[in-house]
């Protein structure tokens, strides 16, 4: 039974742990490199915010009968799916981002609750959180018109911060039965299991009727009237279950900080039998480099998300394959986001060790660009089949469309990447699931740029996917396919200038 000192002790680390994300905030923002950029960066999102939850409001149809209705009976199920989105996004990041890297933070007497609370921090700092969100206000917006908009957006606000709040304490659940005997293969059977239910209510054509009766509901006729007791009544039960959510998902992270990763401990500790010699210098870089890739937990992790994620979606959805061009942009970008807008970090002290071998440094580049287009091909082909399931027997217009727009964006991705990997060269720790190749801001920015080419790129295949002749396909992606090339040789002019090159490799190695 919880005595008057335990409340007390809870609340004093609860204090403790607020001044304590105080203070890293102050200290990662310290070592931001480009002050100017961060501004920017702070000023476009308020913008954005802001045009997001505003404008659509007073465009022509908002409010009305007619499709803004619609989008207003989809609204339950769109803040549910922004839930989804959020447990999944923080279940495979292993209870979401670090606020101070895992070795530097294991000298500093940083508590569970303060990790904890970071992690619930740093969630929006992802473009798929914010395009969700940014999603959710326009939604709202549109739906309701301008009368009682100011009220119904902070109803909004309040559930966004609910959901990321719900979702740490499900990630830090997951993560806590993950590190536990059987846990893996206990999340593991969890998953196929949601997955299969979810599959199985499509299937019944059942899954509408279940989305209909889902609890977001009541927030949705809450936020409606504008200001009422009703709506402050809702605004009340999300205050609440706010602080709620984020005192109790402190509980499943100190389970979780007692436990070794086994995941991350299986890794480091295996044992690999060693192989013929390959032929090439080529072939033991690939060898290499592949092993480093997909050996590495939150590479796992994430191209399972990334590949079973949206072909799970599109396999409910029953996706056509005129629109199934979407797909591989989105996976691309999401891969390199993986390890590749900072491909060589994955070197670390170990990039002065190869310096010293007699490899062309061009043939370091290469073996690297190698394995990350194929790491991005790889989980491309694994969402596509997922989604062809359903979609049926595909015409050539649509086959090669689709084709072509794989080697597009995996090209485009690859050479962004590379690029990228020695213009801003950051050293950092991937053997933790929690671990992001670049600082949240910069990753932020790197998303942002991946997903509007990539996107982009998706939808002139997918008008090209309705033009009966293939061959327009193929004509369009030669000249996409050659400036990505030309832009990825000039990468790989800059690594093989050994000034450049340098530079890049004592960055990792810090």
């Amino acid at each position: 039974m919880p005595t008057a000192a335990s409340w007390t002790s809870g609340w004093t680390e609860a204090r403790r742990a607020v001044a304590d994300v105080g203070h890293l905030v102050r200290f990662r923002t310290g070592t931001v490199r480009r002050r100017g950029s961060a501004a920017w960066f702070a000023l476009g999102f308020v913008a954005l915010t802001t045009a997001a939850a505003v404008v659509p409001a007073y465009t022509p149809g908002a409010g009305d009968d007619g499709r803004a209705f619609d989008l207003l009976l989809l609204l339950p199920t769109a803040l549910a799916g922004f839930l989804g989105l959020a447990v999944v996004s923080a279940v495979a990041s292993g209870g979401g981002r670090e606020l101070l890297d895992r070795d530097p933070g294991a000298v500093l007497p940083v508590s569970p609750t303060t990790d904890h609370l970071g992690a619930l921090l740093l969630a929006p700092l992802n473009i798929a959180w914010l395009l969700q969100a940014w999603t959710l206000l326009g939604t709202t917006a549109y739906a309701l018109g301008p009368s009682g908009l100011a009220a119904a957006q902070v109803v909004v606000l309040l559930w966004l911060a609910v959901a990321t709040a719900l979702a740490q304490v499900v990630a830090w659940t997951f993560e806590g039965v993950r590190r536990g005997n059987h846990g893996i293969a206990g999340v593991r059977l969890v998953t196929l299991a949601l997955l299969g239910l979810a599959l199985g209510l499509q299937m019944a054509d059942a899954l509408v009727t279940v989305l209909d009766r889902l609890p977001t509901r009541r927030i949705v006729l809450g936020m409606l009237g504008g200001v009422s007791w009703t709506w402050g009544a809702t605004v009340a039960a999300l205050l609440v279950a706010l602080v709620l959510a984020a005192a109790l998902g402190a509980v499943p992270a100190h389970i979780a900080a007692r436990r070794t990763p086994r995941d991350e401990a299986r890794v480091e500790s295996g044992r690999y039998a060693a192989r013929r010699l390959p032929g090439s210098d080529l072939a033991a870089l690939v060898r290499t480099d592949r092993g480093s890739v997909w050996r590495a937990v939150p590479m796992r992790r994430g191209i399972a998300v990334l590949a079973i994620g949206p072909g799970a979606v599109a396999l409910l959805g029953d996706l056509p394959w005129s629109t199934m061009t979407i797909l591989p942009g989105l996976v691309a970008s999401g891969g390199a986001l993986l390890f590749g807008v900072n491909a060589w970090c994955l070197d670390a002290r170990g990039g002065l060790w190869r310096e010293s071998l007699p490899v062309a440094p061009g043939t370091v580049f290469t073996a690297r660009a190698w394995v990350l287009a194929e790491f991005l091909v790889a989980a491309s082909a694994v969402t596509v089949l997922l989604a062809a399931v359903r979609a049926g027997v595909p015409s050539a217009a649509e086959l090669t469309a689709l084709v072509c727009t794989v080697v597009v964006v995996t090209v485009q991705v690859v050479g962004a990447g590379m690029r990228w990997s020695a213009q801003r060269p950051y050293a950092v720790d991937l053997r933790s699931a929690r671990a992001t190749p670049a600082p949240p801001l910069t990753m932020v920015g790197y998303s942002t740029r991946l997903a509007v080419s990539t996107t982009l790129t998706g939808l002139v295949f997918s008008g090209l996917a309705r033009v009966p002749a293939w061959e327009v396909s193929v004509l369009v992606a030669v000249p996409f396919v050659c400036w990505s090339l030309a832009r990825l040789v000039r990468a790989r002019a800059r690594w093989v200038d050994p000034v450049d090159r340098a530079r890049v490799v004592m960055a990792v190695a810090g």
